[in-house]
């Protein structure tokens, strides 16, 4: 799996002018699911995402994951958004391939565990998980903060 992270001020996301997910100070996540991806992947993305340490102490250092830091009066949200693109191949032509993203049904199995498991591990916490709509035209607006975008893949790293 293959995430976008983008620590933002806040976001939302549109689906037909519809609002269907917003969040305050937190993260961004677009999230790509390519045919080798397994349960381990997911569970490793989601892992990666709460714990990434990418807000700022008190000193001012990127030294707190979503879970440790303190966002002041809005709780902090993470917004995921399914995006098949981030497996586009450019290097041949003009027009990027998408031969290594997953199929659909195996994407959505794949996308939706990582949102179950990372609904598991902010339970508790003051952190919220919101989601855009899996295989819709969706319009994302954010306020990068920072900014700081980060590039997550699991293939590299298990």
């Amino acid at each position: 799996m293959r995430a976008v992270l983008q620590r933002v001020k806040r976001a939302e996301v549109r689906v037909d002018s519809r609002v269907v997910g917003r969040i305050g100070p937190g993260l961004l996540v677009l999230v790509g699911v390519t045919s080798g991806d397994t349960p381990e992947s997911a569970r490793w993305l989601a892992e990666k995402t709460v714990n990434l340490r990418v807000f700022n102490d008190p000193q001012g250092r990127m030294d707190k994951s979503i879970l440790e830091a303190d966002h002041g009066l809005v709780g902090a949200g993470i917004l995921c958004v399914s995006q098949f693109t981030l497996y586009g191949d450019c290097r041949k032509g003009r027009r990027p391939s998408y031969d290594k993203a997953a199929a659909p049904e195996t994407a959505r199995r794949l996308y939706d565990m990582f949102l179950d498991l990372l609904r598991e591990l902010v339970r508790g916490s003051n952190v919220s998980v919101q989601t855009g709509q899996f295989q819709a035209m969706m319009d994302v607006e954010l306020v990068n903060d920072g900014p700081v975008t980060l590039l997550l893949d699991s293939e590299k790293l298990l």
